[in-house]
């Protein structure tokens, strides 16, 4: 499949919020943009299930949850990098900004989902994932920018620039009650 310009795709946001200083740490044969319409056929679940079980829904279903977070304007930015000469996503990250109350009406940047192929991992591409999407959260004005990781992440992580402070806590749903949205 031939690689397909950010011009001919529906982007999740504008590209050029991904600063070009990031893309440029790339090789030549990788590019950074942001989600799109099209990418349940460029392996976009394939790269995720590298974190954990990934159902796959259906394209259409796919769709439906691209659009909901694209009506969502100034608070998802899903990034993807892609292998032009297989037009394959092989890198993933998101970053949305949760706008808040307190300290003078700021937000905060929350970032999430980041998966790398398993063929690709040990290039630094997490690295400019993690990169892309802190200066997306920054850019947006948030006081600060967060992740949850395991133990064996936190290495990576403080390499990236974060540091180790307080704890995450969870609470998972029943597994037994139906999957679709109550409210």
């Amino acid at each position: 499949m031939p690689f397909t310009p950010d011009s001919q795709l529906d982007l999740a946001f504008s590209a050029e919020l991904i600063p070009t200083e990031v893309s440029k740490q790339l090789p030549p044969e990788l590019h950074l943009r942001p989600l799109a319409a099209s990418d349940y056929h460029r392996g976009h679940l394939s790269v995720l299930s590298v974190l954990t079980v990934v159902t796959d829904p259906g394209e259409e279903a796919w769709r439906a949850q691209f659009e909901a977070i694209r009506a969502a304007p100034r608070t998802y930015y899903p990034i993807v990098i892609v292998d032009k000469p297989t037009d394959r996503i092989v890198a993933v990250g998101t970053v949305f900004i949760e706008r808040k109350f307190l300290r003078g009406l700021g937000c905060v940047g929350h970032i999430e989902d980041i998966a790398v192929d398993k063929s690709q991992q040990g290039k630094k591409l997490g690295l400019r994932i993690i990169h892309a999407l802190t200066a997306i959260s920054e850019n947006s004005g948030c006081y600060k920018t967060i992740l949850n990781c395991s133990d064996s992440n936190i290495p990576f992580y403080e390499k990236c620039g974060f540091q180790k402070k307080e704890n995450e806590m969870a609470k998972y749903a029943p597994t037994d009650r139906a999957q679709a949205p109550r409210l």
